[in-house]
């Protein structure tokens, strides 16, 4: 009889085992985990980690009823489409993402990276990511600001046209974008207003009022490709 009451308890015990870690799976499997990639644009030098447009990101969507965690921004001020590619793609793809957004090549730009090559990282960058993702639609490319307009944003000229620059870099962008059928937002005719109150202390980053502005934009794109994840699809 002994062995008995032993066999019930080591079955309720495996089952109840299972059911929790049945929930848990489904929980996860609920859960839009979200991985933002870039640069000092996303992670939002020039203002404060809750006021990086990522972070503000995540906080509409969740007050758009979609179940979802910024689990991952291992964006550096500074880093170009190879900086991403050796150092924060091996982050995203531990970090078992199910959505993400992509805001890399200013610093490509600066440094005087060809578009050849700027466009070669970044064709690696989104091969990578899609090959993680469960979904490859679930990401959101965002275009390359004008920081030209700021106040000390020609000091990073040397000598060439920004605007047109950065368009050039941008319609690589976009072009990628359209390719794999993938969101784009394009926020680079937004930030060539980008003056005054909109631009951080440094004289070059966007402040807190620029950064959302940005996410304005980004928002609706955001949730209409997360709207599968939505309760009952509302």
């Amino acid at each position: 009889m002994r062995n008995v009451w032993v066999f019930i308890g080591i079955f309720i015990f495996t089952v109840t085992g299972y059911l929790v870690m049945t929930r848990n799976i489904m929980e996860r499997k609920s859960e839009i985990r979200y991985v933002a990639l870039g640069d000092s644009y996303t992670i939002g030098e020039g203002a404060t980690e809750s006021e990086s447009w990522p972070n503000v990101l995540t906080g509409h969507l969740r007050d758009a009823g979609l179940d979802i965690k910024l689990v991952a921004n291992p964006s550096v001020t500074g880093y170009t489409t190879k900086d991403l590619i050796d150092l924060e793609l091996s982050i995203f793809e531990s970090s078992e993402p199910t959505f993400a957004t992509l805001l890399i090549g200013v610093n490509d730009w600066v440094q005087g990276v060809s578009e050849e090559d700027f466009r070669e990282n970044l064709i690696v960058i989104l091969d990578r990511m899609q090959a993680k993702l469960p979904d490859k639609s679930k990401i959101v490319l965002v275009t390359i600001p004008d920081f030209g307009v700021t106040p000390v944003g020609a000091n990073f000229s040397n000598g060439r046209d920004i605007a047109e620059g950065i368009d050039r870099y941008n319609m690589i962008i976009k072009s990628e974008g359209v390719r794999r059928n993938i969101g784009v937002v394009d926020i680079y005719p937004l930030t060539q207003q980008m003056k005054g109150d909109l631009v951080s202390t440094d004289g070059l980053h966007p402040s807190a009022k620029e950064y959302a502005l940005w996410e304005k934009l980004i928002f609706p794109v955001a949730r209409e490709i997360l709207k599968d994840f939505l309760p009952q699809n509302k």
